[in-house]
């Protein structure tokens, strides 16, 4: 397994390396970041110029075990984003065999080789029961697929019996089934739920993310990473954003409507959606790479993908005239392919 970087969405640099002739502002709809981030407000200076309290973080913690019901704030280590997250949470279990139900999100086979396992990209759910480290993305990125939480727990209690550990990246849990999150279930122990705040928040740039896991583990984390790991910004954005449920379930109804939106521009297109969630929908169509530089041509950025030929991810417009740009590159784009 590979432990180079990895190619993502949200790369405007590769764009204009790619497309240097496309029209400006690019429509980035690479990534599956909501494009109605949580509004900002003015922070106190000393949050710049002072290392950030320990007491503050304690209260993030706090926060966010209420937000994601995690038992406590014991359970609770908060990071500089998810991805920083990834090597530590593989390297809590000695070297041995790890197995990422597969395809999905690239970076953990990557962090799981770094920490020194063999890596194996499952396609079989089964095929965890073998493994010392099981990593599952729930919902998954890029195709929506979403395993059932008795399945997971069920995964969870047989690797504990040797030790293992069952690693659930609920990135995206914040739009999906929420009954079926693994966050209330880890005091059992020999389970990490990884939450990404940046993704539903659409704040990716404050680097924000929480491990959640029995205290053992999780004072395990915040040793590795140290003190000071999240901003004193970062900090106070986060304390507010999570507290604030009205936002969040206001949110929610916005994206599903918006997602509902995008499944007509595309359908009308004659592209059907085949899974996702309500911050991406996921697509298959013959010819997808051709469809995906067609698009970066003309300025909207989509990702597609080297497992599957033909699949395709939307990311959400933001607003009316990003829909409307969106369908006018398509009908050029799907008709160059299909005809051209």
């Amino acid at each position: 397994m590979a432990s180079g970087a990895v190619e993502h969405g949200g790369s405007l640099s590769r764009a204009e390396r790619l497309y240097p002739g496309a029209p400006k502002p690019w429509l980035d709809l690479s990534t599956g970041i909501n494009p109605h981030s949580y509004p900002l407000f003015e922070l106190p200076a000393s949050v710049f110029a002072r290392l950030p309290e320990e007491s503050r973080a304690n209260e993030l913690a706090a926060v966010a075990a209420e937000a994601y019901e995690a038992p406590s704030a014991a359970f609770i280590a908060a990071a500089p984003g998810t991805q920083a997250l990834l090597p530590l949470v593989a390297g809590l279990v000695r070297p041995g065999r790890a197995a990422v139900l597969s395809p999905t999100y690239a970076e953990h086979a990557r962090a799981a080789a770094l920490a020194g396992h063999a890596v194996v990209e499952a396609r079989d759910f089964d095929a965890l029961f073998e493994a010392d480290v099981a990593i599952v993305v729930n919902p998954n990125n890029p195709d929506g697929r979403v395993c059932l939480r008795d399945d997971l727990l069920r995964l969870a209690a047989h690797l504990r019996t040797r030790g293992g550990l069952l690693v659930v990246d609920e990135a995206f849990m914040d739009v999906g089934p929420r009954y079926q999150s693994l966050a209330p279930e880890v005091e059992a122990g020999g389970i990490v739920v990884l939450r990404s705040f940046g993704k539903f928040f659409g704040l990716a740039g404050i680097r924000l993310g929480f491990a959640l896991a029995e205290p053992k583990l999780a004072e395990d984390l915040r040793r590795r990473l140290g003190p000071w790991a999240v901003s004193g910004p970062t900090l106070e954005i986060g304390l507010c954003a999570l507290a604030d449920t009205g936002w969040q379930e206001a949110m929610r109804e916005r994206l599903r409507m918006d997602a509902d939106q995008l499944d007509a521009l595309l359908g009308r297109h004659g592209l059907a959606v085949s899974g996702g969630t309500d911050l991406y929908r996921f697509v298959r169509v013959p010819g997808a790479g051709a469809v995906c530089a067609a698009l970066g041509r003309q300025g909207v950025l989509v990702r597609s993908f080297d497992f599957d030929e033909q699949a395709l991810r939307f990311g959400l417009p933001g607003d009316e005239p990003a829909f409307r740009r969106l369908g006018d590159a398509l009908a050029t784009a799907v008709g160059r392919t299909e005809h051209g």
